[in-house]
């Protein structure tokens, strides 16, 4: 097998992905460079195992073990294709690489979230829109669970908050999928008050990004992250003896969990409702859901409670 054939597979198999339904834009480039990586070697036909493992491997300054095993799974998803075609191709198994533990999550009480915001309307200057920015940006983190990269992509256009139904537009986040995420009224209140703080310091002429930096231009994820560091300190928030550390994307799991537990507790069908909620924070699949279940320690106790009071009756749920 030529180059050339490799390459009209790898093309074969990216165009069934997409008529799938699947974003494989990063699965074609990632391929193209696996191939590339066996021009190197001048290894084409049959594909061995090992120079998948291999490829997947190759030491990057900010890939991890994490990336590893993803880019494993892209190149055994195309070599199982493959090999329908040409069986002596083989295929790494999928305990190739050893698996990776995602990390505890850190989850903020209601105190702590209060903290952050009152840290953040005392950001300096004091005339600025920064203040607001930062809190509207936590506030919208916490209430919404949005990811931060999704937050400081908004456009004005995108906050919907005149919409019968006031919303946010989701353009291509992770995985480019897009989607709306209905707004609470108390949240629609204060992205209000944000937009008419925004407009009367005339950043809407300077930037149409919804979360603005004090250059005029949008806010970016290395200032959002190191300012949020600054107000984790200020707010006396510290990272635990053992379990997650603090940061941005816990207040993604924070709400996450919140969510989960209230319907727990109400005796609500998690099980059904999973679903939904995963279509609204923008997972690919409803079991990217079901982690936070297993890795969280309060979905864990009102399950417990909730066994309790079933065996308290007896063993019947009436």
């Amino acid at each position: 097998m030529t180059a050339a054939d490799l390459l009209l597979h790898v093309e074969a198999y990216v165009g069934l992905r997409k008529a799938l339904g699947h974003a494989a834009r990063s699965e074609e480039k990632l391929l193209k460079e696996f191939l590339l990586f066996l021009e190197s070697r001048q290894s084409h036909a049959p594909i061995r195992a090992q120079w998948a493992i291999d490829w997947a491997c190759l030491p990057a300054p900010r890939r991890g073990p994490a990336g590893q095993v993803s880019r494993l799974k892209v190149v055994r998803g195309f070599l199982s294709h493959l090999r329908a075609t040409w069986p002596e191709t083989e295929v790494p198994g999928p305990g190739s690489l050893a698996p990776i533990r995602r990390p505890i999550p850190y989850l903020y009480t209601e105190r702590e979230i209060a903290a952050l915001l009152h840290a953040a309307a005392e950001l300096r200057p004091r005339d600025s829109l920064r203040p607001s920015t930062y809190a509207t940006v936590i506030g919208l983190l916490a209430s919404t669970g949005v990811r931060i990269g999704e937050a400081l992509r908004l456009q004005v256009s995108d906050v919907r908050l005149d919409a019968a139904s006031p919303h946010l537009h989701i353009v291509e986040g992770k995985f480019r999928k897009s989607r709306l995420v209905p707004l609470h009224p108390t949240t629609v209140a204060k992205l209000t008050t944000y937009a008419q703080e925004r407009k009367r310091l005339h950043y809407d002429a300077l930037s149409d990004a919804f979360f603005v930096a004090e250059s005029g231009k949008s806010l970016g994820y290395e200032a959002c992250r190191e300012t949020f560091a600054t107000l984790l300190t200020r707010a006396g928030i510290q990272p635990p003896a053992r379990g997650g550390r603090p940061g941005l994307h816990g207040l993604r799991h924070t709400f996450t969990v919140g969510r989960m537990v209230e319907w727990q507790r109400a005796g609500l069908p998690l099980k059904e409702l999973l679903p939904t909620l995963s279509v609204y924070l923008g997972h690919v699949l409803p079991a990217h859901t079901y982690w936070y279940m297993t890795a969280t320690p309060e979905l864990l106790t009102t399950a417990a409670e909730a066994f309790q009071q079933y065996a308290g009756q007896g063993g019947h749920n009436d």
